[in-house]
């Protein structure tokens, strides 16, 4: 059950309380008049108001009756998932993924577009986005936002790209080019940070406002969630772990802009894993099969999975050492892949190099936690524009 929302106080109250009702459905599932005024603290009289006045903008609607003692049955509420819809979209070095979901956050599409190194990215996301949305039979002048999930640095000041080694086609000013392209609001953000926000809303860090998320995969990265908001720092920078020099790996030379990989990514970057998995004889078609081989082998895969573990602690320890998390969710294809056997280990491993000890769990959200957390993102921001509009 939700937290009970409280009454707006008389300068707001028409906007706070149809805001709370709003929330309340979309938390709690259908709910009568008498529900939602028990919920809000309001009178029954000023509960129909409320929700005479969303109905009449087609955000809420009859979905039953439902007994209520004596008298009539109560009419149910329920709100209306088509008012609105947002894209999120998956930016990858060889493919495009997106989804949209309804204003409930019930998923209704999802296409993936393989793409080439000299792929116009206006044209790709314009693609993605307009096919998912004939995938899924949405009316396309629903759709109000759309969340672009990108490896590498996205400006806070602007909202904009500002580096991915991965992706060199997609360039600064972007984000203007696309927003007057698809003639709606378009919002880029790191997609690590995007998957730690999917952890943080329905995964392993649910109720957990002060956690970071470790990204291993073909990629390396942390999303770091404080006081239940997204750390970008200061360029957006943060979390940029492939960077950070460790030992056992080379150290960062020239400049950053130019330079591919960092000392840690070279030490557990997943083509460095699948080297490592090969050695010792667990060689699959790519790193998630090859880490689940492991652990699916027992003992003969302890060997592999202890010096995978060594290595990810390095770098979970010098994240948890600055900031002293009471959690470290592990996720990418190697986290997600190696399950509770792994992520124990990297727990012992990192005790044993520092003086804190973060409970270690892999992440619950393993399939498309970009796209989710895209999703999660666009849907606050259409909900809050639906009571801005007033």
């Amino acid at each position: 059950m939700a937290t009970r929302r409280s009454p707006g106080i008389p300068s707001l109250l028409r906007v706070l309380n149809d805001r709370a009702a709003l929330e309340l459905l979309l938390h709690n599932g259908p709910m009568t008049r008498a529900e939602l005024a028990a919920e809000t603290s309001l009178s029954k009289v000023t509960a129909s108001q409320m929700v005479e006045r969303l109905e009449a903008r087609g955000l809420v609607t009859v979905v039953g009756s439902r007994p209520g003692g004596r008298g009539p049955n109560a009419t149910v509420y329920s709100v209306v998932p088509g008012y609105a819809y947002v894209v999120g979209v998956d930016v990858g070095p060889r493919s495009v993924t997106a989804a949209i979901a309804d204003l409930t956050g019930s998923v209704c599409g999802r296409v993936r577009i393989d793409t080439g190194e000299g792929d116009d990215p206006v044209q790709v996301v314009h693609r993605a986005v307009f096919d998912v949305v004939a995938a899924a039979d949405v009316p396309p002048e629903r759709i109000r936002r759309i969340v672009c999930g990108t490896p590498g640095l996205v400006e806070p000041d602007s909202g904009d790209l500002g580096f991915s080694w991965e992706l060199p086609s997609w360039h600064h000013g972007l984000r203007a080019a696309l927003t007057e392209d698809l003639k709606r609001p378009v919002t880029f953000e790191n997609d690590v940070n995007l998957a730690a926000v999917a952890e943080h809303r329905d995964g392993a860090a649910t109720g957990v406002d002060d956690f970071v998320y470790v990204w291993f995969s073909r990629g390396l990265g942390v999303g770091v969630i404080l006081n239940g908001r997204l750390h970008r720092g200061a360029t957006g920078g943060a979390g940029e772990i492939g960077y950070l020099p460790v030992p056992g790996g080379p150290l960062p030379a020239g400049s950053v802009a130019r330079r591919a990989k960092g000392s840690f990514q070279q030490l557990v970057g997943a083509d460095i894993v699948r080297n490592l998995a090969r050695e010792h004889g667990f060689e699959r078609v790519n790193v998630a099969k090859s880490v689940r081989a492991a652990v699916a082998a027992g003992a003969e895969g302890e060997a592999f999975l202890d010096e995978l573990a060594a290595r990810m602690a390095l770098g979970v320890a010098s994240v948890s050492v600055v900031l002293d998390p009471g959690l470290v969710v592990l996720g990418g294809a190697v986290g997600y892949a190696g399950g509770d056997v792994l992520s124990a280990r990297v727990a012992e491993q990192v005790t044993r190099l520092a003086p804190v000890r973060p409970r270690v769990v892999v992440g619950t959200v393993s399939e498309d936690p970009v796209m989710r957390g895209a999703m999660f993102i666009g849907l606050d921001a259409v909900r809050e524009e639906i009571f801005d509009e007033e």
